[in-house]
């Protein structure tokens, strides 16, 4: 068994689908300094420390979902205030990836709020897709639970990887969400592996859950067959008017623990700064991306949530001497071995 040690080499055994949630646990459990060396280390090994891949992402289609996710304003379950919008048309979503891939943004995420898309739905998505991958850029969707045929339909339209959460352990996920089970979260990230596209799923903390839901989350996501190649890293958005309107404020080194723990479990993983991070002060951000964080999302809001400006965010980049994955970096193809660069070596 693996123990849960600072001072752990790198090697291509760090990819591992057998984690207990003892193990994890004991992750968590270490002293901080401990815990964020032997992330950063892997993070090292796998990724240049000094390189952040920048995505983007629009709302196609905003509210009236009929989930009742405790978090969540899109839902028709909660008046939160949300004015919910038709599907976009095809064109106006294409107007916004250009404007994301001159701002600077190697992906181009769309979600909709959606149980899961009607077959009426499908063919206006798969064009959104053709069309943003006609631009040159990685392509992401979120469009709620996917059978086969529509997981093989987005496939073959070039759709790269799509988002679909865990949200959290499978112990609290019913404190959460009653409309969907968790079973059905995993059928759908089977139905997106089996045809050919990449997974983006990840969770979200600061709900109310315990330590131990944190680390039984990302159990559930380094024991899934292949590793998500994107693994988003949410802290609650409290949104007056959801059941988590009055949740209280997770420690911020508990958000960084999470970073930390996933980067250790998922090491070939990218990890991305998702929603909350308009709450998130620099030393926060920089702290996280030492942690193994190097993904955000790029722009003014998350679907229906602010986020930190564009500038901002290039702004500390440059301050901390952190670039921009570009696109051909990351679509090479996921290298599992470790790379170990060169701490005194400068970024291209």
């Amino acid at each position: 068994m693996h123990t849960a040690t600072a001072d752990s080499a790198s090697s291509p055994e760090d990819i591992r689908h057998d984690w207990t949630r003892e193990e994890v646990e004991a992750l968590f459990a270490l002293p901080f300094n401990d815990l964020l060396f032997r992330a950063h280390s892997l993070h090292r090994a796998y990724f240049d420390p000094n390189q952040v891949q920048v995505s983007t992402l629009l709302s196609i289609k905003t509210g009236a979902c009929p989930e009742d996710c405790a978090y969540c304003p899109q839902s028709t379950r909660y008046d939160t205030g949300l004015e919910a919008e038709k599907l976009m048309e095809v064109e106006k979503v294409l107007e916004q990836a250009k404007a994301a891939r001159a701002a600077g943004s190697t992906r181009f995420c769309m979600g909709a709020a959606w149980r899961c898309p009607k077959p009426r739905d499908m063919p206006h998505v798969v064009a959104m897709v053709k069309g943003v991958r006609e631009l040159g850029m990685e392509t992401c969707m979120t469009l709620g639970m996917l059978t086969n045929e529509q997981a093989e339909e987005l496939s073959e339209a070039g759709l790269d990887y799509y988002n679909h959460n865990l949200d959290t352990s499978p112990e609290f996920y019913g404190d959460i969400i009653t409309t969907r089970t968790y079973q059905d979260r995993l059928d759908t990230l089977d139905h997106v592996r089996n045809s050919g596209m990449k997974i983006c799923s990840g969770g979200i903390v600061g709900m109310g859950e315990q330590q131990t839901d944190r680390a039984g989350m990302l159990q559930q996501l380094a024991n899934l067959h292949q590793h998500p190649e994107s693994v988003p890293i949410n802290m609650l958005v409290r949104v007056e008017g959801t059941p988590l309107e009055n949740e209280a404020d997770l420690d911020p080194f508990e958000f960084i623990r999470t970073i930390a723990v996933a980067r250790i479990l998922m090491p070939a993983s990218h990890v991305r700064l998702s929603a909350g991070r308009e709450e998130m002060n620099e030393q926060m951000h920089a702290l996280a991306y030492f942690a193994g964080a190097n993904s955000i999302f790029y722009g003014e809001k998350l679907l229906t949530t602010p986020n930190p400006r564009a500038n901002t965010d290039m702004a500390l980049f440059g301050r901390l001497g952190i670039n921009t994955e570009s696109l051909e970096l990351e679509q090479a193809p996921q290298d599992p071995s470790p790379r170990f660069y060169d701490a005194t070596a400068t970024s291209a």
